[in-house]
């Protein structure tokens, strides 16, 4: 907890498990929140639990407190709700810790598979511009005291050099710019959510990110189902976590068709927000009455699926980009060296 700002899922997750051990040690909201405090050291996190304590001992309920300090996800504040009023408070919140663990475990997986490529893209334009600005001029001074001159690529590559050499002001000012875009999409939670955004609407990536949203569409719904919740508010409070639209609009469209009379098995199928495999496997839920089981396993599902297609994408992009860079200073340097020794064997 560290800014004021809706807290983060690892926030949530830590907040969430350390209350959750607390209430099934049988110890009261009022007297939970003031151990918390004893044991925060950070300002913020102090300021959020006090305000929650400050209205548990005015006699008001742990969700009212949790409303009050204005730092709660909707979803989390609504599941609090039901725990309370269904007597599973405890039970909720440890669910809780675990959606949220799991969610940011996504996102951090996610982090990855951006920002790694990333690097690796940044640092082979690097070694470029150190070989056609420091390297290649000292090539250029050897042809010349050879009384000849670098044609070709290198000659080309060099021309580039030299245009970076003097517009090299602006060109620094262009690097500290996406570095501080790079870091801003990486380590702020608004940059993350653009940099999302954007990635959802590239080709390659939108089957990654259909497959994520769905994930935490089965996620939120077991979580939901298992605390009580219907199947038709549930997923009004799950269209709020999935962060993809073309999910969203699925759910809305799901949400519709049990307004027109289909059961909850019939609109996910319509909707199509899983796959045939997931489908069937919701219809024997709904007819067993485990349907928080069988969302609990397609989320788990959906995470394996992801896991294994961020480890295939690092996979293919670390010897992919490593190929290019090579094949890059290959070509520059034997555009070079090859003249070159074609004219130390004339003179030879």
């Amino acid at each position: 907890m560290k800014s004021k700002h809706m807290l983060s899922n690892a926030e949530i997750a830590s907040f969430s498990e350390q209350v959750a051990l607390l209430f099934h040690a049988g110890i009261t909201p009022t007297e939970s929140m003031r151990i918390l405090l004893e044991d925060t050291d950070d300002h913020f996190g102090k300021d959020v639990i006090q305000s929650i304590l400050d209205v548990c001992e005015q006699g008001e309920s742990f969700y009212k407190a949790m409303s009050t300090a204005e730092v709660f996800p909707n979803y989390v504040l609504h599941m609090v709700s039901l725990g309370e009023a269904s007597g599973n408070l405890d039970d909720v919140m440890q669910s809780l810790a675990d959606y949220y663990e799991h969610e940011n475990q996504i996102n951090e997986s996610l982090r990855s598979a951006i920002s790694y490529p990333l690097v690796m893209i940044l640092m082979m334009l690097l070694v470029i511009i150190v070989l056609i600005t420091k390297v290649l001029p000292i090539f250029n001074q050897v042809f010349v005291q050879l009384g000849n001159e670098m044609t070709g690529l290198a000659a080309n590559m060099m021309q580039l050099g030299n245009i970076l050499k003097q517009y090299s002001i602006g060109f620094a000012a262009f690097l500290v710019i996406l570095l501080i875009t790079f870091f801003y999409c990486t380590k702020t939670m608004h940059g993350k959510e653009l940099a999302h955004r954007a990635l959802a609407h590239f080709g390659p990536m939108k089957s990654f990110y259909r497959n994520v949203a769905a994930g935490r569409f089965a996620s939120g719904m077991a979580l939901a189902l298992s605390s009580g919740m219907d199947t038709y508010e549930s997923l009004d409070l799950v269209a709020e976590l999935v962060n993809y639209q073309e999910v969203h609009d699925k759910i809305m469209s799901c949400k519709k068709s049990i307004e027109d009379g289909d059961n909850f098995t019939e609109s996910l199928l319509k909707c199509g927000i899983f796959n045939n495999l997931y489908s069937r496997m919701v219809a024997v839920g709904f007819k067993s009455g485990s349907m928080d089981k069988v969302m609990s396993r397609i989320a788990a599902g959906y995470d394996k699926e992801t896991d294994q297609r961020i480890h295939s994408i690092i996979s293919v992009l670390e010897p992919t980009l490593v190929i290019v860079l090579s094949l890059i200073v290959g070509l520059i340097l034997l555009s070079v060296i090859l003249p070159l020794m074609g004219i130390m064997s004339s003179i030879g």
